[in-house]
């Protein structure tokens, strides 16, 4: 059984000709349609297609549009370095590479001096210091005059 509140607002709601509550949510959002479909129809239709989604059998569209031809490269992904700079960042990345496997080597041998761990670390840290000598490009529009990234 309702309580007295609630038999009261009914009684209001029944003089002024209301409705439920659930069903003035739903006669107020009848004929309005949300923003995602919106955005697909008008996507449909710059598209070319239907104003109305259609359910179709068939996915070859959309195997034509996203298949990718293997043999297709992309030359600036491939292209060879070119300059000095360039050549110097690969050799340093090898640098790096080299003396932290050797570190890692050194690090299981047992009877390892104490010298070649320190000179192993020393070209580590050389390396890493070449890194900012040679590496990165000069002209990267995300970088103001400083060296900031915007």
């Amino acid at each position: 059984m309702t309580n007295r509140a609630e038999r009261r607002a009914q009684a209001k709601r029944n003089r002024r000709g209301g409705s439920d509550d659930r069903r003035m949510t739903a006669k107020g959002r009848a004929g309005v349609m949300d923003e995602r479909a919106l955005q697909e129809r008008s996507r449909r239709l710059e598209a070319g297609q239907g104003a109305e989604w259609k359910p179709a059998g068939h996915t070859d569209d959309l195997l034509q549009k996203d298949s990718v031809d293997p043999n297709d490269r992309n030359p600036r992904l491939l292209k060879a370095p070119s300059g000095v700079r360039q050549w110097l960042r690969i050799l340093v990345w090898a640098l790096i590479i080299c003396s932290g496997l050797a570190f890692l080597v050194c690090m299981w041998l047992p009877h390892v001096p104490i010298w070649a761990t320190i000179a192993i670390a020393a070209v580590f840290c050389l390396g890493v210091l070449g890194l900012f000598l040679v590496g990165g490009n000069r002209d990267n529009p995300r970088l103001d005059s400083y060296g900031t990234a915007l």
